[in-house]
């Protein structure tokens, strides 16, 4: 682990990077989730869901309204708020665990954090609104920056990702941000192809030298689909395998639909890659 990790606070969750592996279960308040599983506008299925996975072992529960599926269209500012907000206040009413929402845009981003969210997720890694950056300073929770850009072209795949996620977190760090709430995303699937997808997460360590922890986002995604010829229904093993390896090669976090069967496999990870002693045994 790079020096300065450290540790993170998000709500009531203190997490102490290079411990073990944490959990990020998707709670999609979408009607067209690529993954099949956006509930819409339906806040008490939305609590069932965020209360079982908790069960299940989730460490955070990520809310998003917009769906980030290929061919998706942009949704704004009012009708996101009219999705997630009324989500966010009912899960901060009974969760234990924080509450991470998935937004680009500063004005949902702060009804949600005024309505209990402590995390900021943000797929465009602050280039679509740099404001998000002055908002999670102000109110002083971690923010994910995530790699992402229209096409796929690259001079050099992984040099490139790097840095344009270094580019993320100095914007971060200008705007005040305190660099222990800094997480970064490769950004699994978005901006590149199935093959890219793959090179990434065999050299998810050099990512690692950018010195903060990072969210791997693979749960369920087309480049699985495409190596096992698989629907979105099918894809719980391929998951399992990027989730395991991801931990092998550093991931912090690790985003997924499947919170019950992803925390085992990174448990068991965990005792591989960050050591495991027998329950009750001394030091």
């Amino acid at each position: 682990m790079p020096k300065g990790v450290g540790v993170t606070r998000c709500g009531t969750l203190e997490m102490e990077w290079g411990k073990r592996t944490y959990i990020m279960g998707i709670v999609n308040v979408t009607p067209d989730s690529f993954s099949g599983d956006g509930l819409g506008y339906d806040v008490e299925a939305a609590l069932e869901e965020a209360l079982r996975f908790q069960a299940e072992g989730a460490d955070i529960i990520d809310v998003g309204g917009e769906s980030t599926r290929p061919g998706s269209t942009p949704l704004d500012a009012s009708e996101e708020m009219r999705r997630v907000i009324p989500v966010v206040r009912r899960l901060a009413s009974r969760l234990r665990v924080p509450i991470s929402v998935d937004t680009y845009k500063s004005e949902v981003a702060q009804e949600a954090l005024d309505a209990g969210a402590s995390m900021l997720n943000d797929v465009w890694g602050l280039k679509h609104d740099s404001s998000l950056a002055t908002l999670a300073a102000r109110v002083g929770v971690p923010i994910v920056l995530m790699h992402n850009q229209r096409g796929t072209a690259y001079s050099d795949l992984v040099p490139d990702v790097l840095g344009s996620l270094k580019a993320s977190m100095d914007r971060a760090l200008e705007a005040g941000v305190l660099v222990e709430n800094v997480i970064l995303d490769p950004g699994i699937g978005f901006g590149k192809t199935a093959e890219h997808n793959l090179e990434i997460l065999r050299r998810l360590e050099e990512i690692k030298g950018l010195g903060r922890p990072i969210l791997v986002g693979t749960s369920r995604k087309s480049t699985i689909g495409l190596v096992l010829d698989l629907p979105v229904e099918e894809r719980l093993e391929g998951t399992a395998a990027t989730v395991a390896l991801a931990i092998a090669r550093g991931a912090d976090v690790v985003r997924v639909h499947d919170v019950r069967a992803m925390a085992r496999v990174a448990r068991m990870a965990d005792a591989i890659v960050r050591g495991w002693q027998r329950p009750g045994a001394h030091p």
